[in-house]
């Protein structure tokens, strides 16, 4: 896999309880395709991991989200865990962040609970998702088809269910990152508002 993703640059979004596993397998992955990573978070310094049921390692903020531009990267990393999508779904500079990343076309890939973010940002109408099965019905609820595999793509959004999916995770990531900007255009809430002009 080396250097598929050779001047890349990649956000990995995160806050205090994501699944630990869920950020560093896909983080090594990705560096060692070649991509420049970089964790933002709401957090000044330091965010703190999760371990199946207690906390992880801390880590260090390398970009805060105040600061963020999803501009500059090339796509997008929602690991999972339930406290970390939970806060991040309530945190309007989050979701303005990932909707960013939607209405560009950017590719984006979320594991476990990390789709409910991407249901604050409006990206999971009419798109084929997985996810952790409890939030089934929250997708299915914001007008996703779920579906129970170890991976999905669909149109430049990648969705995995829990840690054991992480090789085939981050395999199609790679693949939709190497991929780049996917046309998204038809759902985007920008062109809804301007369809609401017409």
């Amino acid at each position: 896999m080396s250097n598929q993703l050779q001047g890349k640059r990649i956000a990995i979004l995160v806050d205090n309880g994501f699944e630990q596993v869920e950020m560093t397998e896909p983080r090594d992955a990705l560096r060692e395709a070649g991509a420049k990573t970089e964790l933002v978070s709401p957090q000044k310094s330091k965010v703190k991991g999760w371990q199946h049921d207690h906390w992880g390692d801390e880590f260090p903020v390398e970009v805060q989200l105040s600061e963020a531009d999803a501009s500059k990267y090339d796509g997008l990393v929602l690991p999972g865990g339930v406290m970390n999508p939970d806060h991040l779904r309530q945190n309007t500079a989050a979701v303005d962040f990932v909707r960013a990343f939607v209405e560009s076309g950017k590719p984006i890939a979320a594991i476990c609970h990390g789709p409910w973010t991407l249901i604050e940002a409006g990206a999971v109408k009419n798109r084929e998702m997985t996810s952790w099965p409890s939030l089934q019905t929250d997708l299915r609820n914001a007008g996703a088809r779920w579906v129970d595999r170890e991976v999905v793509a669909d149109n430049g959004i990648v969705t995995s269910r829990k840690p054991d999916d992480l090789p085939a995770f981050n395999q199609k990531m790679i693949e939709e990152f190497r991929e780049g900007v996917h046309d998204r255009r038809a759902s985007s809430v920008s062109e809804q508002v301007g369809l609401g002009h017409a």
